[in-house]
């Protein structure tokens, strides 16, 4: 039985720092990602990282501020996100997939798991 649980989420003042947690069991994972989620507004891929941890991508946004990473050992997937801003506000999501990173690894469809998703809310 696959299933990713995140964790982390909370509310936080402009410029604060939060760290999210990816649980991923049942699963032997090559792409790990974070999505995030605002009402109205489409899902969007904002960090990738292979299971190698060779490979790491950030969508513009939030590149330089995030910082994507997992424990192999644990099966566990991580992102540091620092210098908050109130339009970071969202639902974040983790996702994997067998599959090796794509260059596409920013679209919802190239992923086959995904979490519940925890509240981010930036003031």
């Amino acid at each position: 039985h696959v299933q990713l649980v995140e964790s982390g989420g909370d509310s936080v003042q402009s410029g604060g720092s939060l760290r999210l947690s990816c649980s991923v069991s049942g699963y032997t994972y090559n792409c790990i990602g974070w999505f995030r989620q605002v009402p109205g507004q489409e899902r969007e891929g904002i960090a990738v990282n292979n299971r190698e941890g060779t490979s790491t991508y950030y969508s513009d946004p939030v590149k330089g501020r995030f910082t994507i990473s997992h424990d192999r050992s644990k099966n566990m997937g991580y992102l540091q996100m620092n210098n908050l801003k109130p339009e970071d506000t969202g639902i974040y999501y983790c996702a994997a997939d067998l599959r090796r990173c794509s260059i596409s690894w920013y679209r919802r469809q190239e992923y086959n798991s995904w979490g519940q998703g925890t509240q981010v809310t930036v003031s």
